[in-house]
């Protein structure tokens, strides 16, 4: 089973080409307005490109070329289940119903409906609540059972959009273990915007940016090797690229990088080079020259940002996480110069 997907739609600027594997989970990251959701839309049904085609297990969904439609499947024959942030459970109905509602309007007698909404309602742990109203959920509630909603029609494909950003910090890790339980060995999108669940959910990542792919790849390898800034900053790591040169590289604001290039990448190749911000130190003063295993780049100080016991120290050419005592020393304050400094040893290079 797979799914395949290629859209284009003018007005939003939008031209993606995406294909999901069987029991594969994909996830689509990317800015705001990036047309993370415009994708999920047009898969969904809710929204019909200017051309395309799509594909659900050799089932065409739609297929509209320059003269418009010759084939468009209505959102309820595809197959396809979408679950986005707000849970949207019928307020008249029950939890029970509501699950059964998919199953119900497929075709399955009362009885055999209630059995599966028992059934998923157990799946995410929420069995106890099957009697309830959504009014007397909670928000972590309420979408355990939008979960078991969606699936309980066994659709081939489940779409997710930003499942987990309406939910409290506390409620959702008990609902990101709930869908990577429910996601194995099945067919999804999920458009996030949390790293965590691309990296617990996701088997490869997609990254859109201005209605079209960026940059794509197993999801622990991208998020290894940024190709974009977004990347880089979902991943928590500074990017630096620029070209391969005979004894490094040298980035495109024409700074030297000393750092150890595979040999497989050419002389004159485009590289980039990732460092972890706790592997980056910063000094109030110019470094003295003549550690040949270092680079220094120096930068002015944008923002301080708190991240646990540590500070984000941030310029526009590099961050580092220093210990609050350390900032204090230093006296950092945004609008200081400093230089950063890191070892080769601790930057990664790799071809883009």
């Amino acid at each position: 089973m797979t799914f395949h997907l290629s859209a284009t739609l003018a007005e939003r600027r939008f031209d993606v080409t995406l294909d999901v594997g069987d029991t594969e989970t994909v996830a689509i990251l990317g800015p705001n307005g990036a047309g993370k959701s415009t994708l999920l839309a047009i898969a969904a049904g809710l929204l019909r490109p200017d051309r395309g085609r799509a594909a659900l297990d050799g089932e065409v969904l739609f297929d509209i070329g320059e003269q418009g439609p010759t084939r468009w499947t209505p959102p309820h024959r595809r197959g396809v289940s979408l679950l986005a942030q707000d849970a949207l459970l019928f307020p008249h109905l029950s939890a029970a119903d509501n699950v059964a509602f998919g199953p119900r309007s497929k075709g399955a007698s009362r009885s055999d409906a209630h059995r599966t909404a028992i059934e998923w309602l157990e799946r995410v742990d929420a069995a106890e609540l099957q009697a309830r109203k959504p009014a007397q959920l909670s928000g972590g509630q309420a979408q355990r059972i939008a979960v078991a909603r969606a699936l309980a029609s066994n659709p081939a494909l489940l779409l997710l959009d930003e499942p987990l950003a309406a939910l409290d910090v506390s409620v959702a890790p008990a609902i990101r273990r709930v869908l990577k339980d429910v996601l194995t060995d099945r067919m999804a999108v999920i458009v996030t915007h949390d790293v965590l669940d691309a990296f617990t959910l996701a088997d490869r990542v997609i990254v859109v940016e201005g209605g079209r792919i960026v940059d794509a790849g197993p999801t622990r390898d991208l998020l290894a090797r940024p190709r974009t800034p977004f990347a880089a900053g979902l991943a928590a790591l500074n990017l630096l690229r620029g070209t391969r040169t005979p004894t490094g590289i040298r980035t495109t604001e024409g700074q030297h990088i000393r750092v150890d290039v595979p040999g497989e990448i050419h002389i004159g190749a485009s590289v980039g080079v990732s460092i972890r911000p706790s592997l980056v130190t910063v000094a109030a003063e110019a470094p003295v020259a003549g550690n040949p295993d270092a680079t220094t780049l120096t930068g002015v100080i944008t923002d301080l940002e708190p991240r646990g016991d540590l500070v984000r120290v941030r310029s526009a050419v590099m961050a580092a996480d220093l210990l609050p005592l350390r900032v204090a020393e230093l006296d950092l304050a945004p609008g200081s110069r400093v230089w950063f400094t890191f070892r080769a040893g601790d930057a990664l290079a790799y071809p883009l």
